[in-house]
């Protein structure tokens, strides 16, 4: 059985916060930027798999990393304003935790591939 790409990983958790975020009242400002940056996670890993060049595949899922950290903390951010349940956000970070564990190994390996050349 295939594991699920970065990709796919990244849009389930998209899809999952966003049905979450429909929920909660009056967080706005948070609701907004964790589901930017959530979403730009998965972006960046697809505009990678077209990437011009090792360098720019890199990089994009370089972005792809800091979005993935960035959701972490918003959704930290949720969960202390009570507007996430600890189960949720527990689940939500695990997810986000194995997406950044895929980015950085697959940052690494492409890292040096290229430093192999």
């Amino acid at each position: 059985m295939n594991q699920p790409t970065i990709k796919e990983l990244a849009v389930d958790l998209t899809v999952e916060l966003t049905a979450i975020c429909d929920h909660i009242k009056n967080r706005s400002v948070f609701i907004n930027q964790v589901i930017r940056s959530c979403s730009s996670i998965g972006a960046n890993a697809y505009e990678a798999k077209y990437a011009q060049s090792r360098a720019d595949f890199i990089h994009k899922l370089e972005i792809a990393l800091k979005e993935c950290y960035e959701t972490d903390y918003w959704l930290e951010v949720l969960f202390k304003t009570s507007s996430l349940t600890e189960t949720q956000y527990q689940q939500l970070s695990r997810q986000c935790g194995t997406i950044r564990r895929k980015l950085i190994a697959s940052i690494t390996t492409a890292k040096e591939k290229a430093t192999s050349k």
